[in-house]
């Protein structure tokens, strides 16, 4: 279908606008979106079956002993080493390297969160999750329909989180109590719920960019899942630490 209108700023001739291509551009849009809210809703689920997994089997206490307490350094080596290939090889890898780190990322994050069974109630962590699903939906589906351009507080945010970080680090050894944890989750939810909405328009801005490009798509939109999925799992385990009950 072809549509026909004036071009007034020219000579009168027709400005013809293919209104078939046009649909099918939004649609290839959209799919892809959806393809990236799909990875990292796969990749949650992965995380799960695996924390479930791994406690039923009590694997993590049996990891630590066999790697003499080491276990942590190996854990948390592995998922930096992936978070730093993927962003900065995701344009040279494949769509099937890109989606196998991915879920190798996620079984490694189930298999260390399998240690939240130890400290908080089933259903304690079932809400919460339940509560980070519907606040991470409104939080994007936001960010998608706003008018507001949310890239550029981009670098403020990441600023923020390197603060929080070492602020989280130095409070350890400081100031370890109850209340102060409570108080750097709370601020800890604040970052990530400001990185959801940056990430969620970050997707459909990157999606946009390469949207005639199907296979740098299909790798972007797992790089996409993955930096969601990063502000999901943060959220998720902040909003424990300031809600959760400890298991008796």
């Amino acid at each position: 279908m072809t549509n026909f209108t004036q071009d007034y700023y020219g000579n009168g001739t027709p400005e013809v606008i293919d209104t078939n291509a046009t649909y099918a551009f939004e649609e290839a849009k959209r799919v892809s979106v959806g393809r990236t809210y799909g990875e990292m809703t796969l990749g949650l689920i992965v995380t799960a079956l695996v924390a479930m997994i791994t406690q039923t089997g009590n694997l993590f206490l049996n990891f630590m002993v066999a790697t003499r307490g080491l276990g942590w350094i190996l854990l948390i080596g592995a998922q930096v080493i992936i978070s730093i290939f993927m962003g900065t090889r995701i344009m040279k890898m494949s769509t099937t390297t890109a989606r196998v780190l991915f879920y190798v990322y996620s079984a490694l994050t189930g298999f260390t969160m399998s240690t939240i069974f130890m400290a908080f109630s089933l259903g304690s962590i079932a809400l919460v999750f339940a509560l980070t699903a519907g606040f991470f939906l409104c939080l994007t589906m936001l960010a998608l329909t706003t008018k507001k351009d949310l890239l550029k507080t981009g670098p403020i945010l990441m600023v923020a989180l390197v603060a929080l970080v070492i602020t989280q680090v130095i409070l350890m050894f400081v100031a370890p109590g109850a209340g102060v944890l409570k108080f750097v989750a709370a601020i800890g939810i604040l970052i990530f719920a400001g990185l959801t909405a940056y990430d969620a328009q970050s997707t459909r801005a990157l999606l946009d960019q390469y949207a005639n490009q199907p296979a740098m798509v299909k790798k972007l939109s797992i790089f996409c899942a993955f930096q969601l999925y990063l502000d999901f799992i943060n959220m998720f385990i902040y909003l424990l630490q300031l809600l959760g009950n400890n298991r008796d």
